[in-house]
């Protein structure tokens, strides 16, 4: 725990040149629940700008690993084993400390654990797939995991999804909730991915990308992969003598 005090200025605004568009013909599900109407622009409110809190004991003791958190005593998930471990930061390059981060994720042979599920893959008995941990007072976070599969899914006649694992990160206020997706490093499914292409940028969609992290990996383990996260920022205060300030 922290003695520093808990900061509550308002957040930046969302760059939206940077975030995929809401309406992407190309990923047909967003033709529908797209917004129909312009934008409003408004400042945070206090609820927005605080909280939530979490503590550590509302993880069990294998949240963070997915390859036993589902697996009957003595047996482990099928597939291979990686390490998924980063920094959640704030768009000054803060570590945002206490920040829950959840993940969910298709098992290796890239079907998920859910009754609409219509890919044919086979069930892991022993993988649940998702979880979830809280990062330490430099924001930093790790968690183990088996490396999904690609699938098909019907936006297209032919469309797949790379491996990806999905996140949701609260910060330190409900407007610096971020839901993202990580991808891996050489995975040349990505590119042609629908939902990828909606982003404009390639910088963005290589901040998406995780690369190997052979430092971080365990012999004869498992292998790594390292994934910032970047949340939205807290306004600084303005200074006469810094006009720039926000």
């Amino acid at each position: 725990m922290s003695n520093r005090k808990p900061e509550t200025g308002s957040f930046f605004q969302r760059d939206r040149l940077w975030h995929p568009p809401a309406y992407a013909p190309g990923y047909k599900t967003t033709v529908l629940r797209s917004p129909k109407y312009a934008y409003l622009s408004l400042d945070n409110t206090i609820s927005e700008i605080t909280g939530p809190v979490f503590g550590h004991s509302i993880l069990g003791e294998l949240d963070n690993d997915l390859i036993h958190n589902f697996a009957k005593p003595g047996e482990s998930a099928i597939g291979e084993r990686i390490i998924v471990h980063g920094h959640v930061l704030d768009e000054r390059g803060i570590g945002v400390g206490g920040a829950l981060v959840e993940f969910w994720q298709a098992n290796a042979g890239g079907r998920y654990r859910h009754q609409k599920e219509t890919y044919m893959a086979p069930l892991d008995p022993n993988f649940g797939g998702c979880g979830r941990t809280i990062t330490d007072e430099n924001g930093y976070y790790a968690f183990r995991t088996v490396r999904p599969g690609a699938y098909p899914w019907p936006n297209g006649p032919n469309d797949w999804r790379p491996a990806h694992i999905h996140f949701s990160i609260f910060g330190h206020g409900f407007a610096q909730r971020l839901i993202t997706q990580m991808y891996f490093e050489g995975d040349p499914m990505i590119p042609n991915c629908p939902i990828v292409r909606t982003i404009n940028d390639p910088k963005a969609i290589e901040a998406l990308i995780a690369p190997l992290d052979m430092a971080a990996t365990i012999p004869m383990d498992a292998r790594a992969y390292k994934f910032d996260i970047v949340l939205r920022g807290r306004r600084s205060t303005m200074f006469e003598n810094r006009k720039e300030g926000n």
